[in-house]
């Protein structure tokens, strides 16, 4: 069952994490996000829907509207429909962290059977997000690229993820910098943690002790350290990076940067997402 791998590495009586099940997709625009996730080490779960359920990628350094820079994706299980709007405390077990609803939209395939893209390792599509947008591209690497694990049973599981040159891609703007904060809450991991659930944090209370609440006590410092250090937040910030906060703004302001930077810029303070235009074939990254 496409949902088990998932049920067995999560005690649903420990976590806030929807157990889920399979969701048909009956008509409607294909689900995509990206969830920004502080545990042992701070990556992006990028997720696709398809076949009623969440396809997904562990990405370390997150999405890059650069197409000369391939991102490398790890295939991890595939995750049920109602994960994809999770934004919380993970208190203890598998994944312990906080997660952040970074960036969700629609997705269309630009490929005719995405079963057959997804064997061959090769699946293009289109993203309209609130911060990713345009043509993007998964290709299997079978483990070669670097900072792959090792082993036959990754060489399934190691991807790259490429944004195609287009008008959202831009090779000046980090949008992982740029757009920090969720899009479903407008805070960022200090904030989830301030504003979660009783149901989460009383019942589920994170251990204080061991080795569990030494890393949840570490990744609260992080998540502490990440708020005071993002571009975004002057109050706090280093020297460099109150300068590089200060020239993006500049940048924006008057208009410089590519016409990718200026929009997902305006998509990301607005939340309105606009709809990408097709790409064209011969502009391929």
């Amino acid at each position: 069952m496409a949902l088990d791998e998932y049920k067995r590495k999560r005690d649903f009586s420990k976590t806030p994490e929807p157990e889920g099940s399979v969701v048909p997709r009956k008509g409607r625009e294909l689900f995509f996000c990206v969830q920004k996730h502080l545990a042992s080490h701070l990556h992006y779960d990028f997720r696709l829907e398809h076949n009623g359920v969440l396809l997904s990628w562990a990405v370390p350094k997150g999405p890059s509207l650069d197409p000369k820079t391939k991102r490398l994706a790890m295939q991890t299980e595939d995750h049920p429909f109602d994960y994809g709007e999770f934004e919380g405390v993970i208190p203890e077990g598998y994944g312990a962290g906080i997660v952040m609803l970074w960036d969700k939209g629609s997705w269309t395939p630009e490929v005719p059977d995405v079963d057959a893209a997804l064997r061959k390792g090769d699946l293009k599509f289109t993203l309209n997000g609130y911060k990713l947008k345009g043509s993007w591209v998964l290709v299997r690497t079978s483990g070669r690229y670097p900072g792959a694990r090792g082993g036959s049973g990754s060489d399934q599981r190691s991807w790259l993820l490429i944004k195609h040159r287009d008008d959202w891609s831009s090779s000046e703007l980090d949008i992982t910098t740029f757009a920090p904060r969720s899009v479903k809450s407008d805070g960022d991991f200090e904030d989830i943690l301030a504003e979660d659930t009783p149901a989460v944090w009383v019942t589920n209370r994170p251990a204080k002790a061991g080795e569990t609440g030494a890393m949840l006590a570490t990744i609260i410092e992080r998540a502490a350290q990440l708020k005071a250090s993002r571009t975004g937040d002057v109050e706090g910030a280093s020297t460099p990076v109150r300068k590089a906060a200060g020239a993006t703004a500049r940048r924006t302001a008057t208009g410089g940067g590519t016409r990718a930077a200026r929009k997902n810029a305006s998509t990301a303070a607005t939340g309105s997402p606009a709809k990408p235009r097709a790409r064209k074939k011969a502009t391929k990254g």
